[in-house]
């Protein structure tokens, strides 16, 4: 089955411009959040309506599509659409390596246009319909339920989820918090792995080519991906990084099939995430580590959790969903943010390289990159 076999399956916006509604639950951004909260909402009978902007489910991904295992087994996504990765292999700016490897625990690396194809049908077959070429317009909460214009149609819905990524939308329209502190990601996609080990996720740590953060390399189940992140105002140097996995791996610059980039949130939960009948969920709602810059695990964990928390509310006169979620809300700590800040000086390489061959950043290492990801 191709990638794009199943675009038909998710309808346009309506050329309609009349009303339609009331939904349950309006959700806007077909992202991991987004569809998650979809199927749970959906699964518990509510109407459910997910809009999307693309011209289809998964086009121009702006992640990395790299699941921890806690995401991993939180999806269960069909083998052809993951790749079991165990090992880390850490490059440090000296071209020294250190490798990690846990038994229990690994990532995956997917195909992530695929992936984010599955988890649409299985909202779909939950009940939730899936709207794409819809984008977000404007909306106005009346209290008893959102008008919001999609493209050219007029939508009403008791609630609105708004999944719709780091500059979300839907926050700004709602005054709601707004993600203001952000890393640049970049990615190169190849259609053959070369010479690349699919047992490993390359990581360089290099302040020369990705300031702030680090570069990746990986064989996924389509080829290969090679990216970076930086943080803003640094440019990143994804042809240097580029240039030199190609002669280490053997990757072949005619190969090179798909090109992404991207906005992080790193600043931790917005401020308020939620108002009356709106909430935001994913990157929308910064909900993303800030020292790893990992996201995907929470926005499949609190989209799910928001639709049941709506089914309750509506269904079974539960509290509010903003209410019910609130003790769910990701915690990332004083730790990861300091760490974040220190990250984004950056330190010199010299003194990365120090720290990366010293006892204590070694263990820390295995931890960050093994550990069981709290919420």
């Amino acid at each position: 089955m191709s990638i794009d076999s199943n675009t038909e399956a998710f309808a346009p916006v309506s050329p309609a411009t009349g009303a339609t509604g009331p939904h349950d639950v309006l959700i806007v951004g077909a992202g991991f959040a987004g569809l998650a909260a979809a199927k749970a909402a959906a699964s518990g009978g509510l109407r459910t309506l997910v809009v999307d902007s693309k011209p289809r489910i998964g086009a121009r991904p702006h992640t990395s599509g790299i699941l921890v295992e806690e995401a991993f087994q939180a999806l269960r996504p069909p083998d052809h659409l993951v790749r079991r990765v165990g090992k880390v292999r850490l490059t440090g700016p000296d071209r020294n390596i250190r490798e990690f490897e846990q038994t229990n625990y690994g990532f995956y690396t997917t195909d992530v246009t695929g992936l984010l194809q599955w988890m649409a049908r299985e909202a779909q077959g939950a009940g939730a319909e899936i709207r794409v070429n819809a984008p977000f317009a404007r909306g106005v909460d009346n209290g008893d339920l959102i008008e919001a214009l999609i493209g050219p149609q007029l939508v009403r819905a008791r609630f609105l989820f708004g999944a719709d990524g780091a500059k979300s939308p839907v926050a700004r329209n709602f005054k709601l918090g707004l993600n203001e502190k952000f890393l640049l990601g970049i990615e190169r996609e190849y259609s053959d792995p070369g010479r690349l080990d699919p047992d490993y996720l390359h990581v360089f740590l290099d302040n020369r080519i990705a300031p702030g953060y680090i570069g990746w390399a990986a064989a996924h189940p389509r080829g290969a991906q090679v990216g970076l992140a930086v943080n803003a105002p640094h440019r990143p140097r994804i042809e240097a990084l580029k240039s030199e996995a190609e002669a280490l791996f053997r990757l072949k610059p005619a190969d090179e099939y798909e090109r992404r980039s991207g906005l992080i949130p790193c600043g931790g939960l917005v401020h308020p995430w939620a108002k009356g009948r709106v909430l935001l969920l994913g990157d929308a709602a910064g909900m993303v580590s800030p020292l790893t810059a990992g996201g995907i695990r929470t926005a499949l964990d609190f989209g799910r959790l928001a639709g049941e928390a709506l089914v309750a509310h509506l269904r079974h006169n539960g509290p509010a969903p903003a209410l019910a979620l609130r003790k769910a809300l990701p915690r990332f700590g004083v730790l990861r943010h300091g760490l974040r800040w220190l990250a984004d000086l950056p330190p010199p390489n010299w003194l990365l390289q120090m720290a990366v061959s010293s006892a204590p950043a070694v263990t820390a290492a295995r931890r960050i990159f093994f550990s069981r990801r709290p919420r």
